[in-house]
């Protein structure tokens, strides 16, 4: 996936169990926020900080969704347990992530295919207009790159 290519169209569950479709979100800014897992260290304080940071996300007109490979219900919980204000969705099936190219084959405990950490922000036309996936998921998103390019996307 590069920069000014069109988004690639999904449908997953939310954590209501309720189907959530990419293309009906087109027309505003949405960041996607792929990570591992819920509960591990990194994936927590960063899903945080997307939450403590979610009303200048907002104030830009975009929308934040977090995907991971975990289940909706085991999603639903992390959300409740982090108090977390935004949607989360389930890509059990890995479709997405291997769309959007951030499938990552080995993560700790010889668990195989999960998320990169990685942030992409589709613009209001469709396009991908940022993306960072971080080689390390051991590491935290460039949150202040993402702001920055934030404001300059329409």
């Amino acid at each position: 996936m590069n920069i000014g290519q069109v988004a690639p169209h999904f449908s997953l569950f939310d954590t209501n169990r309720s189907l959530v479709n990419l293309s009906d979100k087109i027309g505003q800014k949405i960041i996607l926020f792929f990570f591992p897992a819920a509960w591990t260290s990194v994936c927590s304080k960063e899903m945080c900080s997307v939450g403590d940071d979610l009303s200048f996300y907002q104030k830009l007109g975009a929308e934040v969704i977090g995907i991971s490979v975990d289940s909706p219900f085991a999603l639903k919980r992390f959300k409740e347990d982090k108090n977390l204000q935004y949607t989360l969705l389930s890509d059990f099936n890995k479709g997405v992530i291997r769309a959007y190219d951030v499938y990552r084959e080995d993560f700790v405990c010889d668990m195989h295919g999960v998320a990169e950490r990685a942030v992409i922000v589709i613009g209001s036309n469709g396009t991908i207009q940022y993306r960072e996936v971080l080689e390390n998921a051991g590491h935290l998103p460039d949150f202040e790159a993402l702001k920055r390019a934030l404001e300059t996307i329409d």
